[in-house]
C-alpha cells in the first residue's frame, strides 16, 4: 500500500439494526421536490418531471444520536424528515425490478438545509451545495435491513420538535416510488453498496433553533433523534 501524504479520514458507517456490524457508507444522494405537498409549500408546481437530485458527502451524516452543532453562515436552519434508501447492490441503468432488489435496508433521516443560502443560489440559478452539503447536515438513524426486495411502501412520516408534530405524512404519497426513484438515478449515476439515497420530504418544513430536540421516524424504520446544540 502507498504512503500517503497525511492519515485518511476515517470510514463512515452507521449502525445496523440487531446487528454488531455498521454500514460502511460510500456516497450520499439526495432527492427533492418528491412530495406534492413540498413542492407546493416551497412556491413550485407539481410536475411529472422526475425530483432534483443533489448529493451531501458521507462525512454530513451524524448517526448515534449524537448531537449536531448549529451551522455558520445561516441564519434559517430548516428541518426535512425523509425515508433513505441503504444499497447493498450495485445499480447501472436499472430496471425498477432490479432496484428494488438492491435495498439492503431503510432508515430515517433528516435533511438540514441552510433555507437562506438555498433562496439566495435558486434567485442566481446558483447550485445548492453551500446550502445542502455543509457539515453535520444529514443526521440518520440504525438501519433496518429488509427480509426481502422493497415492494410499495404505506405509513406514516413525521418530524416532531420539542415534542411539538412539525412534519406529518404518508410514504406512499412520494410522487415517484423508492424503486423508480433509484431506477431514475442509476441513469444518471452507477449506484453501488454502501450508498444512501435520501427520497424527498414532506410538507412542514421549518426553522430549527439551538437547544431544540428533534424527533423523526418513517414507517419501517427505528427513526432518528438528536438536539441541536
Amino acid at each position: 500500500m502507498s504512503r500517503t501524504i497525511f492519515t485518511p479520514p476515517p470510514l463512515i458507517t452507521i449502525p445496523v439494526v440487531a446487528d454488531e456490524a455498521r454500514f460502511a457508507v460510500r456516497r450520499v444522494f439526495c432527492a427533492g421536490r418528491n412530495y406534492a405537498d413540498h413542492v407546493v409549500e416551497m412556491g413550485g408546481q407539481v410536475s411529472t418531471t422526475p425530483p432534483v437530485f443533489f448529493t451531501k458527502p458521507a462525512s454530513a451524516l451524524v448517526s448515534d444520536g449524537h448531537d449536531v452543532p448549529y451551522p455558520r453562515a445561516t441564519t434559517n436552519l430548516h428541518h426535512e424528515i425523509e425515508l433513505v434508501l441503504a444499497l447493498g447492490k450495485p445499480l447501472q441503468q436499472a430496471s425498477e425490478d432490479d432496484a428494488s432488489k438492491a435495498v439492503y435496508g431503510l432508515a430515517t433521516g433528516i435533511d438540514l438545509t441552510r433555507r437562506d443560502l438555498q433562496a439566495q443560489a435558486k434567485a442566481k440559478s446558483a447550485p445548492w451545495a453551500a446550502a445542502k452539503a455543509f457539515d453535520h447536515s444529514a443526521p440518520i438513524g440504525p438501519i433496518t435491513p429488509l427480509a426481502g426486495p422493497l415492494g410499495p411502501l404505506a405509513g406514516a412520516i413525521r418530524l416532531s420538535v420539542n415534542g411539538s408534530i412539525r412534519q406529518e405524512g404518508d410514504l406512499a404519497h412520494m410522487l415517484m416510488p423508492p424503486a423508480k426513484l433509484l431506477a431514475a438515478l442509476s441513469e444518471l449515476f452507477d449506484l453501488k453498496p454502501g450508498d444512501l439515497v435520501f427520497t424527498g420530504t414532506p410538507a412542514g418544513v421549518g426553522p430549527l433553533q439551538r437547544n431544540d430536540v428533534v424527533v423523526g421516524s418513517a414507517h419501517g424504520t427505528e427513526g432518528v433523534r438528536f438536539t441541536v446544540v
